[in-house]
């Protein structure tokens, strides 16, 4: 609760953020896609932020390795899928071009976090437990259509 109230804090200098529907351009995404996309998001964004004074590389790596089993699984059930839609050789390709569609989209940075609310938001992602709390937080965090409360922060 406290990284929840350190993230509020930390945000409440951002400028004023709508409150829009959780995941209204991810919406369509599984859970396994939002999970692994959430993952490449904090990974190129840590890497663009970290020879600024808000380096968050220490806080994705404890990110990782809290939630190795889930993203594991994300990625794994993420396989699955689309080689059930593509065939195995075709999964890959269908990995591998999102993976570098994410990193294209994020070495810019991220659309409405700065790199010291991605340090806020990624110490807090950190100490999450389950599967949930990260679904609900990637549907915010990959929403690209504008600022969002990241009422996930409160919980």
């Amino acid at each position: 609760m406290k990284f929840a109230k350190g993230v509020a804090a930390g945000l409440a200098a951002a400028p004023v953020v709508l409150s829009l529907p959780a995941g209204a351009a991810v919406g369509g995404m599984s859970q396994a896609e939002k999970l692994r996309r959430l993952d490449i998001m904090l990974m190129v964004t840590g890497l663009r932020c970290r020879h600024t004074a808000d380096n968050f590389q220490p806080d994705y790596g404890r990110f990782t390795t809290n939630h190795i089993g889930t993203l594991n699984a994300a990625s794994n059930t993420l396989k699955a899928d689309l080689a059930r839609k593509y065939g195995a050789a075709g999964a890959n390709r269908a990995l591998d071009r999102m993976s570098v569609q994410m990193a294209n989209q994020y070495g810019q940075g991220h659309p409405w976090l700065s790199c010291g609310q991605l340090k806020q938001v990624t110490k807090t992602l950190a100490d999450m437990r389950g599967v949930q709390p990260l679904v609900e937080a990637a549907d915010e965090l990959l929403d690209d259509s504008g600022p969002h409360q990241l009422a996930w922060v409160r919980k």
